[in-house]
């Protein structure tokens, strides 16, 4: 009796929040305005709601993800598997885009983008444990960075790329020294202001950034000096002429794919061998306890500002290849719900797990370009996923567990 009294106070709740947002819309017709109401989607809510309670499944839903897997360092069969994983991982990935479609490997693209921020988000967030909201700033910054280069130094992407990631870490240190002593909630506020500031000038720096109609015409990436493009500029050669075949636009989003799931391979490869490293170790430490942290001899100061821009370092990366891959770029294209979807990412994934954070990027930009005729519920089912994973999997989707050395007890060691 008791759960159906609630089943069915949650469903009256579900009806009242759900009938604004679902169930009512204006028709705009000529000058006239129409409200009209349908109650299809409100009713499956309140039934999935009222099911849900009446069979008490968050209860049941929590006794099955305590089921699933975690990552962990010290997991033998995970050692011992990990690199023929990746090994199958990688060769799957090489092949994809040659059989897979032009509109995949699209997407397929676009998703590395986000698991470059996302794992450079995982260092501030996940490793160092400082929140960050205006992690977009950095991305902005590698984007500006190499369309200004090429467009008015006719610099090449690849020499363009470092520079991007070397003056977004600069802005990291910067952003850094003044959050210094601030932790939590105050440290969000502050970089989130950065983030809104740094598109604030972008948006009104018409002399440089030409304002809010952004640059346009970047250069893409080439291969091996070898262009994209259908005619080479002066003194260059396009790739289809280097091999004598026809001109087709699939070699250039094959190309831009292949590059980046080499910086990914590269991000990963460097992230993992900073984890094993002194510093590594630093951030974790810090994220556990700064005062603990800063007993044992180590300055905070300088943990918080490598991570901040090494974290940085990589947003720089992914903003100057996304600059590369569209062509364009204007102050709107980085937002605040850039910076939240990435920070979700990190904390759906698992904060401090990097292959939690590849899945949840994955995901987060797969499944919404596969259901598109979802597209005007995209933020609503968002945010939904995003409640039920803090109900009954705050540690996320695959989180990750400390490295433990067990010692044997006095009846093994005699054995």
């Amino acid at each position: 009796m008791k759960s159906l009294k609630t089943a069915c106070m949650a469903a009256l709740l579900t009806a009242v929040l759900t009938l604004p947002l679902l169930g009512a819309h204006l028709v705009v017709n000529g000058l006239s305005t129409t409200l009209v109401v349908n109650l299809w989607p409100v009713g499956i809510a309140v039934l999935l709601v009222f099911v849900a309670q009446l069979l008490d499944l968050k209860a049941r839903l929590g006794a099955i993800t305590q089921a699933l897997p975690t990552v962990s360092l010290s997991s033998a069969s995970f050692s011992r598997h990990i690199r023929l994983w990746l090994a199958v991982v990688l060769v799957a990935a090489l092949i994809f885009p040659f059989v897979a479609s032009r509109g995949a490997v699209d997407v397929a693209t676009y998703a590395l983008t986000y698991v470059m921020l996302g794992l450079g988000l995982n260092i501030v967030v996940g490793f160092a444990g400082l929140l960050d909201l205006g992690y977009v700033a950095f991305y902005a910054v590698g984007a500006y960075s190499y369309a200004l280069l090429s467009q008015y130094f006719g610099l090449s992407f690849w020499v363009c790329l470092p520079i991007g990631g070397l003056f977004a870490a600069t802005f990291g240190i910067l952003l850094g020294f003044p959050v210094l002593r601030l932790r939590g909630d105050y440290l969000a506020i502050v970089t989130l202001g950065f983030g809104e500031i740094i598109r604030l000038v972008l948006n009104n720096w018409d002399s440089l950034t030409h304002g809010p109609d952004g640059i346009n015409g970047i250069a893409r990436p080439t291969v091996f000096g070898l262009e994209l493009n259908r005619r080479a500029s002066p003194g260059g050669t396009t790739l289809h002429e280097f091999f004598g075949i026809p001109f087709d636009s699939l070699y250039a989003v094959i190309a831009l794919y292949l590059i980046a799931l080499l910086l990914v391979i590269l991000t990963l490869f460097i992230i993992n061998r900073l984890v094993r490293m002194p510093v590594g170790r630093a951030w974790e430490a810090l994220r556990e306890d700064e005062i603990a942290c800063r007993s044992l001899g180590l300055n905070p100061t300088l943990i918080k500002l490598s991570a901040f821009a090494l974290g940085a370092c990589f947003a720089g990366l992914a903003g100057a290849f996304y600059a590369s891959r569209l062509g364009t770029i204007t102050p709107e294209s980085f937002t605040f719900i850039e910076s939240a979807v990435v920070l979700a990412i990190v904390v759906l994934g698992g904060m401090g797990s990097q292959i939690g954070v590849i899945l949840a990027a994955l995901l987060l930009t797969v499944l919404p370009e596969l259901a598109r005729s979802f597209s005007e519920y995209r933020m609503l089912i968002f945010g939904l996923v995003m409640v039920l994973m803090m109900i009954w999997r705050p540690q996320g989707l695959m989180p990750a567990t400390r490295p433990r050395l067990e010692l044997p007890t006095a009846e093994e060691a005699h054995q």
